[in-house]
């Protein structure tokens, strides 16, 4: 993808104008068929009404025919037609659409910040505003308690001042928001936040320079806390959700040394290697792009393929994958794909997909924000002009009206959601899982189906040996010696699980691809596959379900050692407790299938695909979703990645991949698999309390408003109506703590206590 080179920083504070033609058209790149793509970085968006305006304004143009926000990057993807009517599109409309709805825009940069500005400030915005009201709490205590009419005025004007920096400071993200649209004749649910903490300040202040007996600058003040702790959370836990794709972006190579005519090699960045350009691969290096091997012999990691971490002999003629990594030999790679169209890229492309597509996922408050704002503000200004035409007091009309704004304030709608997050997020921590979208917990409640992947997940990825045949203990002690020469996973099972003495030998080779070969005396042993260490000879009948490393001297088989992969504790007791709540359960793995459908029937899983590329997990996720099916994907590896991001929903292990943890939703810490059924009776009591705070929020309002319009809930009263509203709802958010407490019936408990026995066994 071609992306601006302009320095981000300076981008961030660029005005659209004052980007050319020329400078947004090479930013964009072409799709073919007439259309060109131009991502766009729109920072200021952060909710579903936002989203709606700018894909609608785009949508508006006659030349775009695809508009998207991924909310969680802030990133525009416009695709239009290179050509309107007789003459060149300019994309610079684009830029101008946008800016026309209130919303910044420049060209998108792929560039990592370490320093989340925009986080930063929030937190700080969140400290000043908890700071500044826990201050006037105290102050307004003392007022209420009767003080006089001089400390009564004194402690008002020691409230003003302290407010009037914290409401700048703290609700300029408010104040910033609710002004870009309103010049643009629009609103959304920020201006009447912004109209009842400007609004109550003002009446306050005038009061106090009235010798007034009430002013409301706690309220004031404690609005914008809530509210932005809220925003803040919302904040963060998109940020965290886009640390996968910039991972993938960190494994990519960023060149590779290519083969010239005359023997020379030179070094060539990964985006203009072309196809047919032969490319040396060291060991140690990943390979650039996908390709084919033309010379050399060595042991790929195919993890980020299969998610397999057994190492996979290659040699001239493999298909190799780009991101696999070159472990043993000095390859020659005949490049069959440019950079953009290789593996990684591919992977990358379908996490953008995915994560595009869930940014679309509409929280009920979200979607509540479109008609909010428009009814709060009516309201407000017929119980002004109501109470100021019949009523002929205009003062009482004004306090009316703020009345209406603060009572009607989203405070405990704004917390419905994040504090039940929050109270989760803390429980499932203290049980070793740690949420990192905050939208996971709503769409893990909606799940009816789990699809594990195998080594890794339910399974531990270190294989043990199981068995052997014709291995007496000298040939124990042959294969011990030769084993302890390698690192290969299977090597080190075997040479880890004998008891008896390693045997030496004069000289021990590591064959790159093959395995391991040594001489002793006159005699040759090699410990391998079959067919490494016996040559063309007939193997014998092998184990489907197991892996095998075979003990050859001289060519002849000696002793067969037969490995499988450790069940992960708990996964039998996961499995059960997940059929018990109805669920049907999966396996998609890149294994093979001998080996897949063992691990699946020991374990009772429903359904198992095996020899999957991570294409066709998502594709089999997708097909699933096109059924009815919301997926909770469990994956370890960077094959998984794509899945993880393509499901309705993820978790991962800690001990995963990089990749696969960012790309997850949720990340489990301890060994036990007994986390994903945890986390889904969580997720379902969560979105129980959900429910709950959006009725109660809805049951203040309907109680609150007809009150404060009937005059008879001055500000003070709307203040305390508001936050008792909010410590309602997290009162009841608080409730999630006992229900995770609780343990599973004695029955249920008797059941999985059987099966997690049988699983030590």
């Amino acid at each position: 993808m071609t992306c601006c080179t302009i320095n981000a920083e300076a981008v961030l504070a660029m005005d659209p104008r004052f980007f050319s033609s020329e400078e947004i058209a090479l930013a964009s790149h072409s799709l073919g068929d007439g259309l060109r793509q131009l991502d766009l970085s729109v920072p200021d968006v952060h909710c579903g009404g936002c989203i709606g305006t700018v894909e609608k304004a785009l949508s508006a143009l006659p030349f775009v025919s695809k508009a998207r926000v991924n909310l969680t990057s802030c990133r525009v993807t416009c695709v239009y037609e290179e050509t309107w009517g007789d003459r060149p599109t300019d994309p610079a409309l684009i830029l101008e659409a946008i800016e026309k709805v209130g919303y910044r825009a420049h060209l998108f940069a792929t560039v990592a910040t370490e320093n989340d500005k925009t986080r930063n400030q929030l937190l700080l915005a969140v400290g000043v505003s908890g700071f500044a009201a826990a201050n006037i709490m105290l102050l307004s205590v003392s007022v209420w308690s009767g003080a006089d009419a001089a400390t009564r005025d004194m402690f008002h004007w020691i409230s003003a001042m302290i407010v009037a920096p914290a409401l700048v400071y703290a609700g300029r993200f408010f104040f910033r928001s609710a002004w870009n649209v309103l010049k643009r004749g629009r609103t959304n649910m920020d201006v009447p936040i912004s109209l009842a903490v400007t609004l109550s300040y003002a009446v306050s202040l005038w009061e106090t320079m009235h010798h007034g007996e009430h002013a409301w600058f706690d309220a004031t003040v404690s609005l914008l806390f809530f509210l932005l702790i809220g925003r803040t959370l919302d904040h963060i836990m998109r940020e965290k959700a886009r640390a996968a794709i910039n991972g993938l972006a960190r494994i990519a190579p960023r060149g590779a040394l290519v083969l010239q005519r005359d023997g020379s090699r030179r070094y060539v960045a990964v985006d203009d290697i072309a196809v047919g350009d032969e490319i040396a691969v060291a060991a140690g290096d990943r390979i650039p792009v996908d390709g084919v091997i033309v010379n050399g012999e060595s042991d790929l990691d195919l993890s980020i393929v299969t998610g397999e971490s057994a190492p996979v002999a290659a040699s001239e003629g493999t298909s190799t994958s780009s991101g696999a990594m070159n472990l043993t030999g000095s390859l020659i790679v005949r490049a069959t794909k440019t950079a953009k169209d290789s593996l990684l890229s591919e992977i990358i492309s379908l996490m953008e997909a995915a994560e595009g597509g869930r940014a679309k996922y509409r929280r009920i408050a979200d979607r509540a924000a479109s008609l909010y704002s428009p009814v709060v503000h009516l309201l407000a200004l017929a119980s002004f002009l109501g109470w100021g035409f019949i009523g002929g007091d205009w003062k009482q009309a004004m306090l009316v009206a703020v009345a209406v704004l603060i009572i009607t304030c989203p405070c405990a709608l704004g917390l419905a959601v994040p504090v039940v997050q929050v109270i989760a997020a803390g429980e499932l921590f203290r049980r070793g899982i740690m949420v990192k979208d905050g939208s996971a917990l709503e769409r893990l409640a909606e799940v009816d189906t789990v699809a594990f992947d195998k080594t890794g997940t339910v399974t531990m990825g270190t294989p043990r040996l199981v068995s052997m045949e014709a291995a007496d203990e000298a040939n124990v002690a042959l294969a011990a010696g030769l084993a302890a020469h390698s690192r290969h996973p299977l090597s080190q099972a075997l040479f880890r699980s004998v008891s008896v003495p390693a045997a030496a030998f004069d000289r021990v080779l590591e064959i790159p691809g093959g395995g391991l070969e040594a001489f002793r005396g006159k005699a040759c042993f090699r410990l391998g596959s079959f067919s490494f260490t016996c040559g063309d000879a007939a193997p014998p009948q092998s184990h489907e379900s197991y892996s095998e490393v075979v003990l050859a001297k001289d060519g002849r088989p000696v002793a067969r050692f037969f490995f499988e992969d450790a069940l992960r504790p708990g996964a039998g007791v996961s499995i059960l407790r997940l059929h018990d709540m109805g669920f049907k359960t999966l396996m998609l793995s890149g294994d093979r299938e001998g080996v897949v459908a063992a691990t699946a029937d020991k374990l009772g899983i429903d359904v198992a695909f095996a020899a999957l590329t991570p294409r066709q997990k998502v594709e089999a996720c997708e097909t699933l979703r096109d059924e009815g099916r919301k997926i909770f994907m469990v994956g370890d590896g960077i094959n998984d990645a794509p899945a993880l991001a393509a499901a309705h929903v993820s978790i991962a292990p800690a001990t995963a991949s990089d990749i696969g943890r960012q790309a997850a939703d949720l990340v489990f810490f301890n060994e036990r698999l007994d986390a994903v059924p945890h986390a889904i009776e969580v997720a379902r009591r969560s979105a129980s309390l959900i429910r709950q705070n959006f009725a109660l929020a809805i049951g203040y309002n309907v109680l609150a408003v007809p009150i404060a319009i009937a005059g008879f809930a001055t500000p003070l009263i709307a203040a305390v109506a508001m936050s008792t509203s909010s410590l309602i709802v997290v009162s009841n958010a608080l409730r999630l703590n006992a229900f995770a407490r609780r343990r599973p019936a004695n029955g249920q408990t008797v059941a999985y206590t059987a099966t997690l026995e049988a699983d030590s066994a």
